[in-house]
């Protein structure tokens, strides 16, 4: 049953006669009643979730606890990179060699923004889409990825008429550089490997002597995410009502489909499948896979009537197949092909080369959360758009709630890279420091878009499809910003549960607008309504370049939790993993932390995120935030917090009014035994951009000095020495002894002239294997033309830490050098150093 509505003036006699909801509230749920029903929280900033996310509720607690869990991972990868380009996410939290700016990484990028566009707040999802097309440090094309398709989408729900036409030049041009490195003229189709979708290790790699890559193919995800993202142009292009581009697209978009359906459908197995692009070897080098033959149609599997992969359902995320392959589907829910319990799988289980593996990453039998949500929206477009009688909505339902219950650890909300598809553990795949809580797969848009079923519109219309069991006698999606107005979903079967009427209803700002008194498809008309206009702000504390300003500060550096942290653009509270500064460790009898800024600026509100990990670290009994004037410290005037004492795990926020300075610091008070640690500091103020330093860089750091010069009895080919000196803790670039002949080796830095030095900050690197903690460590120091060992005063910690920082206290020397001496863990373990700084304290 569809309900259309149209909200003209003529209706508006229909419009008294629907429900209304209570004055001075334009909300149904008990936002913080939500919220409580959970023990899992890391991030307690209530206040931020009830202003920043859509609200829930559904007869599945198991569904709405995962819901809210994933709004909470998307606090812990979100990042604010810098006051030019806003915010971005990550993939892993330790942000790897292999990612761009600020941690970002493009495979799953488009699982990020279609979770994105359903922030109340667009600016993020526009910031994060802007950040792929203008930020010099992304990397678009590192890995396949439908991010034009996702601006569309995204566009779909904020209706930003000038966000989305002014990256209709980047789309095209992002579209050319996909054609000019992929494109294969001949077939009419993209061709790339299996490892750069982001799926190493699979089916097709596997038949290949380059297993973990692949080698390059005609592909559903591919073809499929650049079909997308040629239509997202014609649909921008038709706003303008740019015909020539949109005839152009229309034309690249249509020849895609037209060579995709016909060559990589195999109709005697009913699927889609990689076709190889060229003849390959196979990996025991005594047969030929041929070129344009798909998955088993030659090589040693020849014949073989298995080689589904879940990457087959693909196009059907994107609504690009034509009527005629839904027989596709037949396999999804079938245990001998893809269904299991915290499935599916990513190849069929009776494939001859189905493999559920023990570590990470392989692509040939485990069920991966990335696939699994892929899966999910094909199957949700499959059954609100096509005619079939392979799946149901109870299938949906029942694939949607496995996918709800793998995100789970040791009875916690939880999800990593790949989970073991027949037990749901995550052993192997879940590195601590690395995928734990990764963001490499979509939940929050499933429940929105697909179970709920609100279906964005380019147009002045809202259109709500439920795939939910009939079973379910109510849900509520509530506070959700679409096309400017504050919508909610209700059904309520008997009208009991919310009391604003029994049926599906859709409000917008408070007034029902459509209505149906079964579940089904109901439409209605809603103008697109401006938001008031925001004043703008930046966070100018945040630094994650390779400048030195705008630089923390603290009363101590911090060891295990460095004062770096305090400005990186991202903070959380997880215990295992720390993204923190702390006085662990400090002797000082004050503490404080803050920022110089390098230059002045112009500040009305500061934002701090204390640490309370329940255990050594607290948050502050009391604190005082000061400002430099230009000759000392000052407390800030008139400030108003919104807080009324300082709270861990959220936001610590103080408005103050505007004032102008170089630097800012917190005066932290600890409580009785009790550490202080802080996640996060951010100073807001009004954009003056690009931002610039004119500072000089004042350090009392000796190592950084201009003429000094730094070596090794060895270095490693893969490193940099002059890395340990450049005044930046980031473990890359680094010095390490790496296949060193020696039993023991040095690194010295050699002064210009004589210095005093009485303290060393030494950060060894580790990766525990081919680089380990030294088994011994001692400092030197030059007297004339002899090196002496330093005497040791105090240590710490007392053992050696890797991949922190390790203060060594001596009896001041006046010198011309300072030499490190490491004693190798093994003969296979080598020692590494990735900063040193150099104090006379």
């Amino acid at each position: 049953m569809t309900i259309i509505l149209k909200t003209t003036r003529f209706a508006f006699a229909v419009l008294l006669m629907l429900q209304i909801l209570p004055a001075n509230t334009q909300h149904i749920l008990n936002k913080q009643e939500m919220l409580n029903q959970f023990t899992f929280w890391n991030n307690q900033d209530w206040e931020w979730y009830k202003e920043h996310i859509p609200f829930l509720e559904t007869p599945d607690k198991e569904i709405d606890k995962t819901y809210y869990y994933r709004w909470e991972l998307t606090t812990i990868h979100l990042v604010y990179g810098s006051p030019e380009s806003g915010y971005a996410t990550t993939e892993f939290i330790d942000r790897p060699w292999w990612s761009g700016a600020y941690g970002t990484i493009s495979c799953p990028a488009g699982h990020q923004l279609y979770d994105f566009r359903w922030f109340r707040d667009p600016q993020y999802v526009m910031d994060y889409a802007d950040f792929w097309f203008k930020n010099p440090g992304a990397q678009p094309h590192n890995y396949t990825n439908w991010i034009g398709d996702a601006v569309w989408q995204s566009y779909k729900v904020n209706r930003d008429f000038t966000w989305v036409t002014n990256l209709l030049n980047d789309l095209k041009y992002d579209y050319y550089q996909w054609e000019e490195d992929h494109w294969v003229e001949e077939e009419g189709m993209f061709a790339w490997d299996g490892m750069h979708d982001g799926m190493e290790t699979n089916i097709n790699s596997r038949q290949t002597p380059n297993w973990f890559n692949g080698a390059p193919g005609y592909r559903p995800t591919l073809n499929s995410y650049m079909w997308a993202h040629a239509k997202a142009i014609v649909e921008i292009a038709s706003l303008l009502n740019d015909q020539a581009t949109m005839d152009e697209f229309l034309s690249r978009a249509e020849r895609i489909k037209s060579n995709f359906q016909e060559k990589c459908w195999d109709p005697s197995r009913n699927f889609f499948f990689h076709r190889f692009q060229n003849d390959e070897v196979t990996v025991e080098k005594d047969d030929t896979i041929k070129a344009n033959t798909l998955t088993y149609q030659s090589g040693k599997y020849e014949g073989s009537p298995h080689g589904r992969e879940l990457i087959g359902f693909i196009p059907w995320y994107f609504n690009m197949p034509d009527e005629g392959y839904e027989s596709a589907w037949q396999f999804l829910m079938d245990p001998e092909f893809f269904y299991a319990e915290f499935g599916p799988t990513v190849v069929e289980q009776n494939d001859p080369l189905f493999h559920i593996s023990e570590h990470c990453c392989v692509w040939s039998g485990n069920s991966w959360p990335f696939g699994t949500s892929q899966t999910l929206k094909a199957f949700a477009n499959l059954l609100n758009n096509y005619d079939q009688n392979h799946v149901s909505v109870e299938d949906y339902y029942t694939m949607f709630r496995n996918y709800a219950l793998t995100h789970r650890k040791d009875g916690k909300p939880y999800i990593a890279e790949a989970v073991h598809p027949y037990t749901g553990s995550w052993e192997g795949h879940d590195n601590i420091g690395h995928s734990e809580h990764y963001s490499h797969s979509s939940y929050i848009d499933l429940v929105i878009n697909d179970l709920i079923g609100l279906k964005p519109l380019a147009s002045d219309s809202i259109e709500v499809n439920p795939l939910i069991p009939e079973s379910w006698d109510y849900f509520c999606l509530d506070d959700v910003i679409y096309h400017g107005h504050q919508v909610s979903i209700v059904w309520d079967r008997d009208g009991s549960k919310y009391n604003t009427g029994a049926g599906l209803q859709v409000f917008s700002d408070g007034i029902s607008i459509a209505s149906s008194p079964t579940l089904g498809r109901i439409k209605a008309h809603l103008p697109f309504k401006s938001a008031p206009a925001k004043e703008p702000m930046v966070n100018y504390a945040v630094n994650n370049s390779q400048d030195y300003f705008p630089h923390a500060i603290a009363s101590f550096p911090g060891i295990k939790h460095p004062y770096t942290k305090l400005n990186d653009g991202q903070f959380w509270y997880l215990e295992s993993t720390t993204n923190q500064w702390s006085n662990v460790y400090s002797d000082a009898e004050s503490h404080w932390c803050g920022i110089d800024f390098g230059a002045q600026r112009s500040l009305h509100t500061i934002k701090l995120y204390f640490i309370d990990d329940e255990n050594t670290i607290a948050a502050p009994l009391s604190y005082r935030l000061e400002y430099w004037d230009g000759e000392g410290w000052l407390e800030i005037p008139d400030q108003k917090r919104n807080l009324a004492a300082p709270t861990g795990r959220t936001a610590n926020t103080t408005h103050f009014p505007e004032l102008k300075t170089a630097k800012i610091r917190c005066v932290l008070v600890p409580q009785k035994d009790q550490a202080i640690g802080v996640s996060e500091i951010e100073a807001w103020g009004k954009p003056v951009l690009p931002v610039r330093n004119d500072s000089n860089i004042e350090t009392d750091n000796i190592a950084v000095l201009q003429d000094n010069t730094v070596s090794a009895s060895y270095t490693s080919n893969f490193d940099n020495i002059d890395g340990i000196i450049d005044g930046s803790i980031n473990a890359v670039p680094r010095w390490t002894a790496f296949e060193s002949p020696n039993k023991s080796d040095w690194v010295q830095i050699a002064f210009s002239s004589e210095k005093t030095v009485n303290t060393a900050y030494v950060y060894f690197f580790s990766d525990d294997g081919g680089v380990k903690l030294p088994a011994a460590f001692s400092i030197q120091y030059k007297d004339g033309k002899k090196w002496k060992d330093a005497r040791l005063t105090d240590q710490k910690p007392g053992d050696l830490s890797a991949n922190s920082l390790n203060i060594f206290k001596f009896k001041p020397v006046k010198t011309t050098g300072i030499r490190l001496v490491v004693d190798h863990a093994s003969e296979t373990s080598f020692s590494g150093i990735y900063e040193v700084e150099l104090y006379n304290q």
